[in-house]
């Protein structure tokens, strides 16, 4: 079926304000207080990544990392699912906008993006980057992302592991998306053509990050799992947003943008702490899964989710870098929330550390996130991203390590977890007191070479913890002095180290003996 040639009325690049009205009008969503949409993705409020495929054709059989992320799928498998597809949408109403990805124009992939749902275009406006009028008449598509939320896959006519999927299929250059009405799909399917593209064809690193740029021209890239901080962090009042989750580090030393919008968490947004997200939540933005009470969002209410979101332009947030490009990060930033409360809330990092902790990709994950989950779970999702990298891990590891010694950037490990014990006996770090430090390595108060007295080295990760930091009591920099109990605090750094080792076992083979000496230490218990 040709969409344009199809029964369906096809509602072509309508603006904010009326797919919002259209949202409205069929009761599909609400207005806040604000002025922004709020709306219900159904049963899927986040990805779902045993449902991602990827076909397996001439094009990526040699070159994808096959396995439990890159999960193979049939062309005819694809052919039959995409003719169901579109033979459901035949008659619907449908949303298509054209846009870019890439703020680069030599990188950018043109996107056509077809959905069922007025609101799922809304998200595609927000996320993606805007053409101009005047490109719109000869505008080329490389690339087409057809979402029908309400069509059910049967797993055992189209091949899919039950009735929600995302599929890419580098042939035919489209993400095939049903099932699901989370519209982060959406951008992560092209997120992912992207981490297959670029360094493939283009030598750029692609990179699930955010960025942002200082006065004088100081770029910091801040790689991080959902819940690290990574927008928050790189949301700051004193220097200009690139972009806060999809950027590109090109052979010619510059950061690009892959978005034109920003997808934040919003579970117990304060305006106080997070103003600049608290304040672009308005008229063109797009709320997921919150609770609304009297016209005005509970971001402290998470009986739907804890995966709430806001998805808005990156205009409405007031520092912007225009365009989304920066120069050669001078530093970089790897953050975690580590709910054992062993690793410390910042450290430098070597270059073989720094490699180790990137192909590694830790965080943790915390009752509530997850069902079944009670107590701290630890989890690594290879180069900050790996449901989203179909090449080998330690592909994107080498470019990574090749540019930071090309560049000299400074790499930094930021502890965004807990301190004073593990999740349920400590307590989360300060928020201002990560700023503090973050700002102080932006400031170069923290410097860039080892000492003694600057530094200690820690004794089971073997990573430099500063001793002192400006707006950040000392005790706080040592997470063995704020457990005030050695043997548990050690027991604890051993268990995290071992887990660590164990997860590292599957990439023995593909790294160096210089990545593998950047890991901690072993302890049999």
């Amino acid at each position: 079926m040709d969409i344009d040639n199809s029964k369906s009325k096809v509602y072509f690049q309508l603006d904010p304000e009326e797919l919002t009205d259209i949202t409205l009008k069929n009761n599909q969503g609400e207005l806040t207080d604000s002025g922004s949409l709020a709306i219900n993705t159904g049963k899927f409020t986040g990805r779902s990544p045993k449902d991602r495929f990827i076909v397996r054709d001439e094009i990526t059989e040699e070159k994808v990392n096959w396995g439990d992320i890159n999960l193979p799928f049939t062309t005819e498998n694809f052919n039959k699912l995409k003719e169901d597809v579109l033979e459901y949408l035949d008659g619907k109403d449908l949303f298509k906008r054209f846009a870019y990805a890439g703020a680069l124009e030599k990188y950018r992939l043109k996107l056509e993006v077809i959905t069922e749902y007025a609101w799922s275009n809304l998200f595609a406006y927000n996320m993606f980057l805007r053409p101009e009028k005047s490109e719109l008449e000869n505008f080329k598509k490389d690339w087409t992302v057809i979402d029908a939320p309400g069509f059910m896959a049967d797993p055992k006519v189209h091949g899919t592991r039950q009735e929600n999927f995302a599929v890419l299929n580098f042939s035919e250059k489209t993400v095939l998306i049903g099932g699901t009405g989370y519209t982060g799909e959406i951008k992560k399917g092209i997120f992912s053509a992207l981490n297959f593209i670029l360094p493939v064809e283009h030598n750029v690193l692609p990179m699930h990050c955010s960025a942002n740029v200082g006065k004088d021209e100081d770029t910091a890239i801040f790689f991080g799992l959902s819940g690290t901080g990574k927008t928050t962090l790189s949301a700051d009042p004193d220097r200009k947003l690139i972009g806060d989750d999809e950027h590109g580090w090109t052979p010619d030393d510059r950061i690009f943008n892959f978005e034109g919008g920003c997808y934040a968490k919003v579970i117990n947004l304060d305006k106080e702490s997070e103003p600049d997200i608290y304040n672009a939540i308005k008229k063109g933005s797009l709320l997921e899964n919150v609770i609304i009470k009297d016209g005005k969002v509970d971001f402290a209410d998470t009986s739907i989710t804890q995966n709430t979101r806001v998805s808005y332009p990156i205009n409405h947030i007031n520092n912007i870098q225009t365009p989304s490009v920066g120069k050669n990060p001078k530093n970089i930033f790897f953050l975690t929330a580590d709910a054992f409360g062993v690793l410390p809330p910042v450290s430098k990092l070597t270059s073989s550390q720094a490699a180790y902790h990137f192909i590694s990709g830790y965080t943790s994950k915390i009752a509530g996130t997850e069902a079944g989950i009670v107590d701290p779970v630890p989890s690594f999702s290879a180069c900050f991203g790996a449901p989203f990298m179909p090449l080998h891990p330690t592909k994107y590891a080498e470019m990574l390590s090749d540019k930071i010694d090309k560049s000299g950037a400074n790499v930094w490990l930021i502890n965004t977890g807990w301190t004073g014990g593990p999740y349920g006996v400590g307590t989360r770090i300060k928020l201002k007191y990560t700023r503090a430090m973050v700002n102080a390595i932006l400031e170069g108060k923290l410097g860039s070479k080892y000492s003694y007295e600057k530094y200690h080295i820690h004794s089971v990760f073997g990573v430099a913890q500063p001793r002192t930091c400006p707006g950040v009591p000392d005790k706080v920099l040592s997470p063995r002095a704020t457990w005030n109990d050695d043997q548990k605090y050690y027991t604890m750094a051993f268990k995290l180290s071992n887990s660590f080792r164990k997860n590292f076992e599957k990439f023995e083979d593909y790294a160096n003996e210089d990545i593998r000496r950047g890991g901690p230490q072993r302890f049999d218990f």
